[in-house]
C-alpha cells in the first residue's frame, strides 16, 4: 500500500496548476483621496467580471483610481461594480480588448484538512507569485480590520500555511484541479518580543470560502450591492 507521503492525491503538480491559473489572476493599484495601496484579483467572467477583496480598492470607494495589470504584462483601468464590507468582497468591471480567461470556481464544501492548496497573487507587489501549502483547518471565525473603524467578520474561513502575505488579498486560493476554494484575505504574524509584528509569513493566512464569494459576487453583479439577512 502506498504510504501517505507517496500517494499522489497528497500533493498537487504545482507546475501546472500555475500554468493553468495564472492568467486568470491579476494585479491590482489603486490610488484614491484616502491613499494608494496593491493587491490581487482574480477574473471570475470571461467579460471582464474580477473578484478582489473591499480592503484592497477602499481607498478608490470615495473617488480614485483602480488599474489592473494581467499575466501578459497588458494594463486596463477598472471601474468599481460593488463592494460588501461585512464580508470584506468587492467586483470590478474591465472593458477587455479580447476574451479573458476566467478562473473556474470550485467548492469550499468539498475541502478536507491536510489537502494540498496554492496560493496566487502579489504578494509586496511581486506579480504572479505562486506559494503551496496545505487547508490546515476550516471554519474559522477570523474578525478582521475594515474602513471607518469597522470590522469584518470572515466566517467560516479557510485556514492554509501557504505564505500569504501583503498584496496576496483578493487573490486566488486554488486546490490541486486549479479550481478556486478561497479568497486569502488575511495572514497573521507572530508578535515580536517588543511588543510589535515581526515581519513575514507565520504559516496562518485565511481565506474567504469560494461559496460565499461566490453568492456575494454573483449578487453584486446582478444589483451592485449585497444584502445580509440577520435576527433584531
Amino acid at each position: 500500500a502506498a504510504s501517505p507521503a507517496s500517494n499522489p492525491a497528497n500533493s498537487c503538480s504545482v507546475t501546472a496548476v500555475a500554468d493553468k491559473v495564472l492568467p486568470s489572476v491579476v494585479t491590482i493599484s489603486v490610488t484614491g483621496p484616502s491613499g494608494a495601496g496593491t493587491g490581487s484579483g482574480e477574473v471570475i467572467r470571461s467579460d471582464g467580471y474580477i473578484l478582489t477583496n473591499n480592503h484592497v480598492i477602499a481607498a478608490a470607494a470615495g473617488g480614485g483610481a483602480v488599474d489592473v495589470l494581467f499575466s501578459d504584462g497588458t494594463t486596463a483601468h477598472a471601474t468599481l461594480v460593488g463592494r460588501d464590507v461585512l464580508t470584506d468582497l468587492a467586483v470590478l468591471k474591465v472593458e477587455p480588448s479580447k476574451g479573458l480567461k476566467a478562473i473556474a470556481l470550485g467548492s469550499s464544501t468539498s475541502l478536507r484538512v491536510g489537502q494540498p492548496v496554492i496560493a496566487i497573487g502579489a504578494p509586496l507587489v511581486l506579480s504572479g507569485t505562486v506559494t503551496s501549502g496545505i487547508v490546515s483547518a476550516l471554519d474559522r471565525t477570523v474578525e478582521v480590520p475594515a474602513e471607518n473603524d469597522a470590522s469584518a467578520l470572515l466566517v467560516s474561513a479557510v485556514q492554509t500555511d501557504a505564505a500569504i502575505n501583503p498584496g496576496n488579498s483578493g487573490g486566488a486560493l486554488v486546490d490541486c484541479a486549479g479550481d478556486l476554494v478561497g479568497v486569502p484575505t488575511a495572514g497573521a504574524s507572530v508578535p515580536s518580543p517588543s511588543g510589535g509584528a515581526s515581519a513575514g509569513n507565520a504559516g496562518l493566512g485565511f481565506a474567504i470560502p469560494v461559496d460565499i464569494a461566490k453568492t456575494i459576487s454573483d449578487e453584486i453583479i446582478a444589483t451592485g450591492r449585497a444584502t445580509h439577512a440577520f435576527f433584531g
